[in-house]
């Protein structure tokens, strides 16, 4: 791909180099060859410009750059600039239709003429399996599930009974959608007895799961991810949760039942969030932050019990200096007679 293409397919501009140079592929600052187009989005990693033997490089519009021998793509965000390059470059692999004759499928089920279904896939009753779904190997459908245009469930993952999946979704390996909810009363004997789970869940279109995650359905009514939601690997969704537009939530993350997580909301790796909980749009959570509260909108919260990151920040400079501190007090009272 010549770099004028490669700038009109990225919303870039070529602020250096022939609009001629053939760009084959895309790679990190440390490992980008001459036909590579390469990125820089974080200041820090600046020093590696000087060694990278990219052709190209994106860069957002205020970086500076010295080398004279390296082709410049100005973009308003280099990151975004790039993930777009390697779109181009590594495009997903087109559908081959075909039911593979290990496959069952229920008589019953709806399923188009444009599908992959792959070694060994189960589609139950009443399921619906729409144009450009994709079902690999060993996937398990439920009955009356829903699976709209062009989503992929990798292998090993199960979609329970009455479940929705969106368009364009993509649900990893050995995932489960559906499983039921966590819900038990306790009887006069002390013994656990299981609440019935009839509920489902619904993902809504854009949405992805990464590997090993379970998002539970409701004990009534639905466990909601919407629409363009993007959920780490081993996640734990509870169930009756609601989890906004754009909210992404990283690996080793929980949520208890019925809690709701807001528009663009950020949960960092190993966060915990009680059940019942509301936290507003954009908010964020840096990691092992633990939630016992509802959160307002645009908040930044760290530490367990969670609060406002700022405060946090300062109060684990205050805590590495406690033997300091501790040593402070020791000499003040000895001085003052005290011990």
């Amino acid at each position: 791909m010549k770099l004028s293409e490669l700038a009109e397919q990225t919303e870039s501009t070529i602020e250096r180099g022939s609009p001629d140079l053939e760009i084959t592929s895309t790679a990190g600052l440390s490992l980008a060859g001459p036909a590579d187009v390469t990125f820089l989005a974080n200041p820090k990693y600046s020093p590696q410009i000087a060694e990278t033997r990219a052709g190209a490089i994106f860069l957002n519009e205020n970086a500076a750059i010295d080398r004279t021998d390296i082709a410049v793509l100005r973009a308003k965000d280099a990151y975004v600039a790039y993930t777009l390059a390697m779109r181009l470059f590594f495009p997903t692999p087109q559908l081959r239709p075909f039911i593979h004759p290990t496959a069952v499928i229920d008589p019953s089920a709806t399923v188009a003429n444009n599908v992959e279904i792959h070694a060994n896939a189960v589609v139950g009753a009443n399921c619906v399996i729409a144009d450009g779904v994709r079902l690999m190997p060993n996937v398990t459908i439920y009955d009356g599930v829903t699976i709209r245009e062009g989503s992929t469930i990798h292998s090993n993952s199960s979609i329970r009974e009455n479940c929705e999946i969106g368009r364009n979704c993509i649900i990893h390996n050995n995932t489960t959608i559906g499983s039921d909810g966590f819900g038990y009363a306790r009887t006069p004997d002390k013994k656990w007895l299981k609440i019935p789970q009839t509920g489902r869940v619904v993902l809504e279109d854009d949405v992805e799961i990464g590997a090993n995650s379970a998002i539970d359905c409701a004990s009534v009514g639905e466990t909601r991810i919407k629409s363009g939601a993007k959920i780490d690997n081993l996640v734990q969704i509870g169930h009756s949760c609601t989890v906004d537009e754009d909210a992404l939530i990283c690996s080793q993350t929980g949520l208890a039942g019925s809690s709701h997580i807001g528009k663009r909301v950020i949960l960092t790796g190993q966060v915990g969030i009680a059940g019942h909980l509301k936290i507003g749009d954009d908010a964020v959570f840096t990691a092992k932050s633990g939630i016992s509260h509802d959160v307002e909108p645009g908040k930044v919260m760290s530490g367990i019990p969670a609060f406002e990151n700022r405060d946090w920040l300062r109060s684990t400079a205050a805590f590495r200096r406690l033997g300091e501190f501790v040593q402070r007090i020791k000499r003040i009272e000895k001085h003052l007679g005290l011990k």
